[in-house]
């Protein structure tokens, strides 16, 4: 009797090799990338120049999330969240999955040496050490604090961005770097506290899993409460100007609302709204800032 499984169909792989770069991830790091290159200039960035580092980036960021996928696999086939994805579903194998992301990132990296410049390719390249090894090995099944520290890497973009278009690092880009930084504890422990569970199944240290959700609530309205001062500091130096300033009030307010609500009411429907207003504030954020520094 024939057993063999039907070969899947080109389409049906297709969506599986895109599911592995995690795209709705993926463009919020270009975004922030991008926002980076326009605020590295008072002028308009060169076509090339935005054209190339930015597919850079995005192959490059969809390479690590693809590895990220690949060393995770057995964790995420454990976690209702992440046990649809194309590896634990047997849609795609390992070596497809490395294969895949060896050509993404070689092709990534390539760009960003030949058309943009050495040190934005070297930054990507640590960048995609730091998330795909650094984090997914060490950290994330080791620490707690696998958020904080692994959330260096989540931070590079606009620095990546920035070095694209000056070829060097300067101060405003690593106080980008810092908001993004400050942010990713609060966006990602609000994920954490309604999925403790599945985290405990599977045998990863987050915060409210070690902790508890009493402790991690408190931590997420004080790393909120750092990032809404975090936020102030590029008008605070004259990197931005008023319409920044009142975006950021604006949004920060509402973002301290969530995680005092979360502090002193805590439900899961809440924490679920907590995370997806925190990406929608990390986008707003950032094109405030691309608004003001034109307008």
């Amino acid at each position: 009797m024939q057993t063999d499984l039907p070969a899947p169909s080109l389409a049906r792989q297709a969506r599986a090799f895109l599911a592995l770069t995690k795209p709705r991830v993926v463009a919020l790091i270009v975004f922030t990338a991008v926002i980076g290159m326009f605020l590295a200039t008072p002028g308009m960035v060169p076509p090339g120049r935005l054209a190339a580092g930015t597919l850079g980036i995005a192959l490059v960021a969809a390479a690590a999330a693809a590895i990220n996928c690949l060393l995770e696999r057995g964790i995420d086939a454990r976690m209702r969240r992440t046990r649809r994805r194309p590896l634990p579903r047997g849609e795609l194998t390992a070596a497809q999955t490395l294969a895949f992301a060896g050509a993404l990132g070689g092709l990534g990296l390539w760009t960003l040496l030949q058309f943009v410049n050495a040190l934005t390719m070297w930054l990507t390249a640590a960048t995609f050490i730091g998330y795909a090894v650094v984090y997914t090995l060490l950290l994330k099944p080791l620490t707690p604090q696998n958020i904080v520290i692994g959330g260096a890497s989540g931070a590079m973009p606009p620095v990546l961005g920035w070095a694209a278009v000056s070829g060097e690092v300067g101060a405003e880009a690593l106080l980008l770097f810092l908001i993004i930084f400050v942010w990713t504890p609060p966006h990602f422990w609000s994920l954490a506290l309604y999925r403790a569970e599945e985290y405990a199944a599977a045998g990863v240290p987050m915060l409210p899993v070690t902790h508890g959700r009493g402790y991690t609530r408190m931590q997420v309205l004080l790393y909120t409460a750092l990032l809404f001062a975090a936020s102030l500091l590029p008008f605070a130096i004259g990197m931005s100007g008023r319409l920044y300033l009142i975006a950021a009030v604006a949004l920060g307010a509402v973002f301290l609302g969530y995680a005092l609500r979360i502090y002193r009411r805590y439900s899961d429907a809440l924490a679920r709204a907590t995370f997806r207003y925190s990406i929608l504030y990390l986008a707003l954020l950032f094109a405030a800032l691309l608004a003001d520094h034109y307008l």
